[in-house]
């Protein structure tokens, strides 16, 4: 298929789909005339792509885990199960981060209305 039918079938960019080919983390050929084609499998490699960055993780992690998948549906190899569990740990930790400068910006807030509110007399 087209690199045009392929972002029409999994609703991704035509630039976002040549960009996962420059990361590595999609496949295609080309024709004589130099037009990009994909096998029928690039729709559930797209939709994988998909799945694996809503999880948060970077392309980099994405190109290694492509490869893990079993079957056509989304369940990875158990050998990247540590992998995924690291990952999910560090989101969990930058979570906490954020729940902290949160915190720490609304004690500014509150500090500084305080500040610039009126006693009343």
């Amino acid at each position: 298929m087209k690199i045009g039918e392929l972002a029409r079938t999994t609703g991704v960019s035509v630039r976002l789909l040549r960009y996962y080919e420059e990361q590595g983390l999609l496949t295609s050929y080309r024709t004589a005339g130099g037009h990009r084609h994909y096998t029928a499998d690039a729709v559930t490699a797209v939709t994988r792509i998909r799945s694996l960055l809503a999880a948060g993780l970077p392309t980099r992690t994405i190109r290694d885990l492509m490869p893990c998948f079993l079957g056509d549906g989304p369940v990875l190899d158990a050998c990247v199960q540590g992998h995924l569990e690291t990952q999910l740990q560090d989101l969990d930790s930058r979570m906490a981060d954020l729940r902290h400068a949160r915190a720490s910006l609304n004690g500014l807030i509150d500090a500084s209305t305080r500040a610039s509110t009126p006693s009343p007399v």
